[in-house]
Parts: structure tokens; sequence; C-alpha cells
């Protein structure tokens, strides 16, 4: 076997077979190698998720949110300077990507992804903390409150998959279409 025709194929033949490969190369460098190392230093299985929702979008600055859901807080013992020194205190879009970390804490106004009654892992923002029983309850920032339907109260932490630890704007919309071009 030749490597250096190998090699001349995959980074400098303009061919339409070089770019198939090369599409394949990178999303099995991607799905097998980047992603599970990820996962392991940031002790998660899904370091990194598309957000796919506008649950946690804030439609603007933070003051004009807080104008439309701070009586909400407020009347769950949350004050405004509070919720303002929560990490994303300005909530995140549609199409964003959010990093991961596993982590053993968790307290209010940490934002998880979590397993919830649908297929679908949830992001929303954590409101409560059962501390006996540790289970947790979770409200995405525009909802008006929390969904037992979706499965936001009493999640034990069996079904918590991280925290998020930054976001990437609009980097998700690549996930997005391309999930949706497959009809996912």
């Amino acid at each position: 076997m030749n490597w250096r025709k190998i090699w001349d194929f995959i980074w400098n033949d303009n061919s339409l077979l070089s770019w198939i490969v090369n599409v394949i190369l990178a999303f099995i460098i991607v799905k097998f190698l980047l992603y599970p190392g990820l996962g392991l230093v940031l002790q998660t299985n899904h370091p990194i998720v598309a957000v796919v929702s506008g649950s946690m979008d804030h439609n603007g600055n933070f003051d004009s949110w807080w104008k439309a859901q701070g009586n909400w807080y407020e009347e769950h013992g949350f004050t405004k300077q509070q919720v303002k020194s929560w990490k994303m205190s300005n909530g995140f879009n549609k199409g964003d990507i959010i990093v991961l970390r596993g982590s053993k804490t968790l307290n209010p106004g940490d934002i998880i992804v979590f397993q919830g009654n649908s297929d679908n892992p949830i992001i929303h923002r954590i409101i409560n903390v059962e501390k006996e029983k540790l289970f947790y309850t979770t409200k995405g920032d525009a909802n008006p409150d929390s969904s037992e339907y979706l499965g936001e109260v009493n999640i034990p932490k069996e079904r918590i998959i991280g925290r998020a630890v930054f976001k990437i704007p609009y980097l998700g919309w690549i996930k997005i279409l391309f999930a949706q071009l497959l009809g996912f």
C-alpha cells in the first residue's frame, strides 16, 4: 500500500470521490474520536447539544425578559439580582450549541440537560432542588411554569445528562437543518 498516494488523494485531489472520502473521514473522526474524547474529558456521554426549541429564549435583553417573567421568579423566592447572577442569565436561542459537563453538585440557576418524558432531551434551568431525595425541578426561562407533562418535576440525578458550561451561538443550526433535511 502506497501511503503517499493515499495522503495525496485525501489532501490534494480535487475530485468528487476525494471530497466524499473527506466527508466520511471527518464524520468518523468527529463521531468516534472527538465526541467520545470530549465526553471523557467533560465527564458526560453528551458533551455537546444543539438547542432545538425556544424555551430558553429571552427575545431581547435581561430587563425586558424580567418584565415578562420576573413575577414568577419573585413568587418562588428569587430576586432580580440573584437571577441576573446566574450563568447564561440572558438565556439562549434555538440553534445555539451548548457544551455540557458532568456535575455532582447542582443548584438553582444551573442549566441542565436531562431526559424528560419525550424522546428528546430537555435543556432548562433548575429552579428547585429537593435536598433530601435529590430531585430537581426545572423551568424553561421563556415558559410560564414547570411542566409535569414534560417531566420537569422530581427529576432524579440518573436522568441528568450534564450541566451547561457555555454556549456557541448559531452553530447548532447545522444539526437542526441536517436533521430536518433527513426528516428526523
